[in-house]
Parts: C-alpha cells; sequence; structure tokens
C-alpha cells in the first residue's frame, strides 16, 4: 500500500468517525433528527401510552376469554412496537402499554374498538340491498365513493344479514403471493373457527350464486368489500389484491382485533413515565462511555498499535450502532442493551483474535505485513463460525420469539453484523495504513511467547465434578425454595402479577423523588420490590409490587395516608396479571430450542463432526443451569431482562467455544494417537486461553460498570450477567474441550479401511 493511498484510508476512517458522531449529537437538522436522543426508547427507559379497555356486556368475561383477548391484543399492539405490553388488570380490564408515544387519542384512534367486526352479505333474505356506494364530500370540498349501510347494525342483525362476526374468525395474516399473471402481489388469509367454518360456506354460496360480494364492517366503518369468487367451505379465505404490503397488514390486524372473544370499550388513557426513570439513560450511558474506555486503554496497552486500531475500529462501531438504531427505527430497552453488550464483546473478541494470531506469525519469523495479512487470515474462521452461530439465534429470535425478545434479537443482529465489519475490514485498513505510513517496527506489534501447553485435560474430571456439584446444588436450593415459598425462584411481577396502587399525592413528584422518599416505605410495609411508573401532567404515581393481601392493602393506605397526608379516596389498588404470558414463555422455549438445534446444525456443518456441536450445546446449557443457580441462591429477581440475559449469556457461550474449537481443528491436522489427540486439546486450550481471558475481562468490566454505576433494576440485570461472564469463560477453557475430548476417544469415528 502507498502512503498516499494509507493517508487517504486513515482521513476517511477519521471522518466517518467524526462525521457519524456529529450525527449522533447534533442530528442532521434543527430538530436533532437522527441522533441518539431521536432513538425510540422502551417503556422501562421512556414510557408511553397507557390505556386501560374495559369489558362490556352481561356479567364477567371468563378467565379464558379474557387471556385469549390479551394473546390477540399483544399481536396487535406489536406493530406500534414490539415492547408493548398487555396485561390484565382486576376481573374485567385489559391495560396496554405502548412505548415511545405520546398521544393516546391517535393510538386508540387507530386501534379502533376491540370486538365490533361483522361480515355483512349484500343483500337480505328479501333482496333488499344492505350497503350502496354513494359520492361523498368532506369538510374541505374532497369527493369520492364510499360504502354506507342502509340499515343499523341491529337491524341488520334481527333480519340475519350479518353472516359472521369477529369472534368467528380463527387467524388473518397478511401474505405475499402471486397474481394469474405470475406477478407479486399482497394479500390476506383468513382462518374461520369450526362454527364459522359452516358460516362462511353458507354466506359464500349464497353471494356467489347471485354474484354478490360480502363486506366487512368494522367499529362503524367499512374496511373491505371483497367479492365472492368461489363457493369456501374449508374456512381459508383470501383477500386479494390489497394495494401494498402495509395494507394488507392493516387489514389482517384490524381483523384480528375485531376478532376478540370481548368486547372492550376505552375506560382511561394517560401517558406514563419511564418504569426504570430518566436517572436510568444516564446512569447507563455515563457506564458505557467508562467501560467503552477502559476497554480501549487497556486494548492499547496490551496490543501497542494494533490496540490503537482497535480502538478506531471500536469508535465507528458505537457511532455505527447508534446512527442505524435511529435507520431501521428500532426499540431500545434495557433488553437491547444487553444485546449491544454482547456485540461489543464479540468486537473486542475479533479483534483479540486477529491480534494474536499476528503476534504467533511474528514469532514464527514472519515478517510484519505477513503476519498482519496472515493474522487475519488465520482468524477469519474463528470470527465467522463464532459470529454466524449468534448471528442464526438472533434471526431464529427475530422470526419465532414475542416481541419484547424480537427487540433483543434485532439490537443483537445489528451488533454483530456491524462487529464483524469493524474488525474484519475496518481494523485491518487501519492497520495496513499504519504499517504503510512507517510503522514497522515488530516492537509496536508485540510478539508471543512461546507457552508450554497446560494439562486441562488431565483435571477434567474435577472440573466435571465442580460444575455437577454447582448445578445440582442449586436444583436443591430451587427445590427448597418451592417446598417454603411455593416458587423455585424469586419471580417479579412481570412472571407472576402482582398489585398496582395508583396514589394521587397532593403535590406533584418525581420519578426519581417518589423511588427515594415513597419506595422504601412501601418496601417495608409490603416486603415487595416496586416497579415506579408517573403519570404525566398529573399528580398520580403507579407502585407496581407482588400481590397484596386485603391486610397489606390496608397497611400500605394507612402508611400513605399518615406519612405523606393523602386522602384514602385518593388511592386505588388493582390486581394485575403478568406480561410475561404462558403464550410469550411458549414461544420463547420454543424459539430458544429451535435457534439451539439451528446452531448444532451448522456446527456440524462447519466442522464435520457433531461431537464438537453436542459439546458446544452442553457448554451453554451449562451456563445457563449456572446461572439459574446464582439466580436461586442469590434471590436476585427474575423479570423481563431475565430472558435477555439468559440469551445473553448463550451467545457468550457459544462465541467462546468456539473460538477453542476452530484452534482445536487447525492443530488436529499433524494428530496420530490418542495421546497426540490429548496434547492437541491442551495445546489448543492454551494458545486461546489469553483471548478467553482478555475477552471475558473486557467484557466483564463494560457489565461492570453498570452495575456499579446503574440504579436498582439495571444492578439486578447486570450482576447475573457478570457471573454468566465469568462461567462462559470457564466452561470454554475447562469444559467443553475436555468434553469433546470424551466424546472423541470414546465414540471415535469409524475409519475406512
Amino acid at each position: 500500500m502507498k502512503k498516499s493511498k494509507a493517508i487517504i484510508i486513515l482521513v476517511c476512517v477519521i471522518a466517518l468517525l467524526a462525521g457519524v458522531t456529529y450525527v449522533d449529537f447534533m442530528g442532521v437538522d434543527a430538530d436533532r433528527t437522527g441522533s441518539a436522543s431521536d432513538i425510540k426508547l422502551g417503556l422501562d427507559l421512556a414510557g408511553g401510552v397507557s390505556i386501560t379497555y374495559q369489558a362490556v356486556g352481561e356479567g364477567t368475561p371468563s378467565a379464558t376469554d379474557m387471556q385469549d383477548t390479551i394473546n390477540k391484543l399483544q399481536k396487535r399492539v406489536e406493530t406500534y412496537s414490539t415492547e408493548a405490553l398487555v396485561y390484565q388488570e382486576g376481573a374485567d380490564r385489559i391495560n396496554i402499554e405502548i412505548p415511545g408515544v405520546s398521544d393516546a387519542n391517535a393510538i386508540l384512534q387507530e386501534l379502533g374498538r376491540p370486538g365490533a367486526l361483522y361480515f355483512i352479505a349484500e343483500t337480505d333474505a328479501d333482496g333488499n340491498t344492505n350497503y350502496s356506494q354513494q359520492y361523498v364530500t368532506d369538510a374541505n370540498g374532497n369527493g369520492g365513493y364510499t360504502y354506507v349501510l342502509n340499515k343499523s347494525i341491529e337491524e341488520l342483525t334481527e333480519d340475519g344479514s350479518i353472516v359472521l362476526e369477529g369472534t368467528d374468525v380463527k387467524d388473518a395474516r397478511a401474505v405475499s403471493t402471486r397474481d394469474a399473471m405470475e406477478n407479486s402481489t399482497f394479500a390476506v388469509d383468513l382462518t374461520m373457527t369450526d362454527e364459522g367454518t359452516q358460516k362462511f360456506a353458507d354466506a359464500t354460496r349464497k353471494a356467489y350464486e347471485n354474484g354478490e360480494s360480502i363486506a366487512i364492517y368494522y367499529d362503524g366503518a367499512f374496511v373491505s368489500v371483497p367479492s365472492v369468487n368461489a363457493v369456501i367451505t374449508n374456512g381459508n379465505a383470501q383477500i386479494s389484491p390489497m394495494e401494498s404490503a402495509e395494507k394488507a397488514e392493516s387489514l389482517a390486524s384490524t381483523i384480528r382485533i375485531g376478532g376478540l372473544k370481548v368486547e372492550l370499550e376505552e375506560l382511561h388513557s394517560k401517558v406514563v413515565g419511564a418504569q426504570l426513570g430518566v436517572e436510568a439513560i444516564d446512569t447507563s450511558l455515563k457506564a458505557g462511555a467508562i467501560g467503552l474506555g477502559i476497554v480501549i486503554v487497556f486494548m492499547i496497552a496490551v496490543y501497542l498499535i494494533a490496540g490503537l486500531a482497535s480502538a478506531l475500529g471500536l469508535g465507528v462501531y458505537v457511532a455505527l450502532i447508534v446512527l442505524l438504531l435511529n435507520g431501521f427505527d428500532m426499540t431500545l430497552t434495557l433488553s437491547g442493551v444487553a444485546g449491544i453488550i454482547l456485540s461489543i464483546g464479540m468486537a473486542v473478541d475479533a479483534n483479540v483474535i486477529i491480534f494474536a494470531r499476528i503476534r504467533e506469525e511474528l514469532a514464527a519469523g514472519k515478517g510484519v505485513q505477513s503476519a498482519i495479512k496472515i493474522g487475519f487470515d488465520k482468524a477469519l474462521s474463528a470470527i465467522v463460525d463464532g459470529n454466524i452461530t449468534t448471528l442464526i439465534a438472533a434471526g431464529v429470535l427475530f422470526f419465532l420469539a414475542p416481541g419484547t425478545i424480537r427487540g433483543f434479537a434485532q439490537t443483537l443482529a445489528l451488533g454483530i453484523v456491524l462487529s464483524m465489519f469493524t474488525a474484519l475490514v475496518v481494523t485491518r485498513w487501519i492497520m495496513n495504513a499504519f504499517y504503510a505510513l512507517g510503522v514497522r517496527d515488530v516492537r509496536w506489534y508485540g510478539v508471543a511467547k512461546e507457552r508450554k501447553p497446560i494439562d486441562f485435560l488431565t483435571r477434567k474430571g474435577i472440573f466435571f465434578g465442580i460444575s455437577i456439584a454447582v448445578i445440582v446444588a442449586g436444583f436443591v436450593v430451587m427445590g427448597v425454595y418451592q417446598v417454603n415459598t411455593g416458587d423455585m425462584l424469586n419471580y417479579s411481577l412481570e412472571f407472576k402479577g402482582g398489585t398496582a396502587t395508583t396514589v394521587t399525592f397532593n403535590e406533584s413528584m418525581t420519578l426519581e423523588e417518589a423511588t427515594d422518599k415513597v419506595v422504601p416505605l412501601i418496601e417495608e410495609v409490603t416486603g415487595s420490590a416496586v416497579q415506579v411508573q408517573n403519570v404525566q401532567e398529573s399528580n398520580e404515581i403507579i407502585f407496581k409490587t407482588n400481590s397484596l393481601t386485603v391486610e397489606q392493602r390496608e397497611a400500605l393506605n394507612a402508611s400513605l395516608m399518615e406519612n405523606f397526608g393523602v386522602e384514602e379516596s385518593m388511592i386505588t389498588s388493582e390486581t394485575i396479571s403478568s406480561t410475561i404470558s404462558s403464550e410469550m414463555k411458549r414461544d420463547t422455549v420454543i424459539a430458544v430450542v429451535v435457534a439451539i438445534l439451528f446452531m448444532l446444525i451448522y456446527i456440524r456443518i462447519r466442522f464435520k463432526d457433531i461431537r464438537f456441536g453436542i459439546s458446544s450445546i452442553v457448554a451453554l446449557v451449562h451456563d445457563v443451569l449456572v446461572v439459574l443457580a446464582f439466580y436461586a441462591a442469590a434471590r436476585v429477581s427474575v423479570g423481563n431482562t431475565f430472558i435477555a440475559c439468559m440469551l445473553t449469556i448463550v451467545g457468550y457461550s457459544v462465541n467462546a467455544t468456539i473460538v477453542i474449537f476452530d484452534r482445536i481443528r487447525e492443530n488436529m491436522a499433524a494428530m496420530g494417537n490418542k495421546d497426540e489427540l490429548k496434547n492437541v486439546v491442551n495445546r489448543s486450550i492454551t494458545q486461546t486461553l489469553s483471548r478467553s481471558i482478555f475477552t471475558s475481562l473486557t467484557t466483564f468490566v463494560m457489565v461492570a460498570c453498570l452495575y456499579v454505576l446503574g440504579v436498582t433494576s439495571i444492578r439486578e440485570f447486570a450482576l447475573p450477567l457478570m457471573v454468566g461472564i465469568v462461567c462462559g469463560a470457564y466452561s470454554s477453557v475447562c469444559i467443553a474441550g475436555g468434553l469433546w475430548y470424551v466424546l472423541r476417544t470414546r465414540f471415535a469415528p469409524k475409519k475406512i479401511k
């Protein structure tokens, strides 16, 4: 590379870093559009709209109908944000919380009134037309044709013209299809219930014979008036063509929400503040900056000029990820922060792998330029395999897991792609540019020292025993708590539900003031952890706790009245359901199982040995069980960040293990008998030991800064993550290689004679 080209590359990298950083801070216009302050934040970090619906009709809805309604509403509101929450309040109320928005009326208008969808025949039994097209004009004089009802809904019900209702529709999905000319188009697929199938067959038979349509009428307006081209007897229909994918998704969502078993009406709506408070954002940003600064200083101190190159690369990574969170319109939550932390760890890991390889080549007598090229080439397979394996998991989670997990998967996938780009492209450009500008002395890069292989395999029995003992102890602790308290883990209200106490204070109070003054009192009276939300433009504060008994509620009310002068009429309490429903738990488990299977298949294909895959999966299961044991023993609250924490540990564990397996695969070329195989494994683990230590250390520092500086909820998230990082390093070094060796020697591959 010529000096002129090297200068251009460095100038371009620095200009990119400066330009993107400027946009991150200042945005692209006077309104700071595209800046970090413009990133959508979840309910935990920024708050949003809270809407409470009341079931209407005679009697109290059944628990089954309420749960079905909640599940369908959850699917509907996820079109606004993957982080939206739906949960039950009391016996007949449903609460919806949508982050990142402040106009409750706009949401209500778009969301509509659940449970008010009808399929209307074009004519009644006497041949009278039920609806017709009319030309109408608005207040501005703009006109157009629209459908209008010729009768009231009550009249249509009485004369049998309403052939189906929303509850007769089992599902509605937007799909991509092809028309008769093989052109791509969009449609909505409908699936009817068993009862709806027969109704729909009768309705379509009449409409088809008379050349009529069946209109779909929702919340006072026609949403679609499709013609009937066949008698449909199997309960599966398609509305096509739709104008666009957005129109198809909108219609499908409308039909789904109109098909709720429980009819709802709005009771009240309000704008709520962040669950974690403004302080959580400030401290997280400060912790991230400090952690990243420590990591950069560490990389430069250990790897010299290569560390400086990685520092510039990490700077580009951080700047780009902030920019692209805006560009892809992602919603950032505490779980998303976990995904970013993992991807930063993997970005550092990629650099550590590369630099270790370069030092090995220099120790073997290669020149600096040759060592840089060979180092990047040899590190490529480990980096690609580790990142793609984690990316597979992120992809499966995005498509199969519930909304809140999809948010984690999005940020993780974005971070992985960016970390690979900065490590394999940007850092390589910078190092080659430094070399071209005259930084060629070996002392600026460092030379690997020859280390005697550590005999890890001889101690594998001890390592296995320690792991089994910790896991068994964890199950024993969970069993004891199950017997004594009824719960194996310290489940928070996201998993168990609880009580929401709304207090209207005499004076306005910030979230931080409520946390400092009121929360300790509530914890003392109830013995429960507390989540706090303020209601904007009011003196209301919502305190969510575990389920309270009548006596606890009375004691809490008395304490609030005594200490804050609140009138008892200004205190209301409602039982709320868990925000993590059984359906969400099931979907998450299915997604994780499928992700593990796909990872196993990928590792089998890449390493051509199923034992590598089995050992990797056992190592990650080991890490999950150890961290679970820690949750049980330390009684760390199991809340909505629990799943993200576990998934982060899984990604970290797999990546760490694959790096060692990649080195074993490489070193096996000279393997002969079993004794040599043992040496290969020990040598491979020793050669990658510095990588295991340095990567774990830098990632641990990032999370430790969050723990030290973060608010209570963030510390509850960071602490088990720190345990998982240490456990991941232990399992990759002490467990995975030894397990693979046992499987390889006891179930040796058959030799071709």
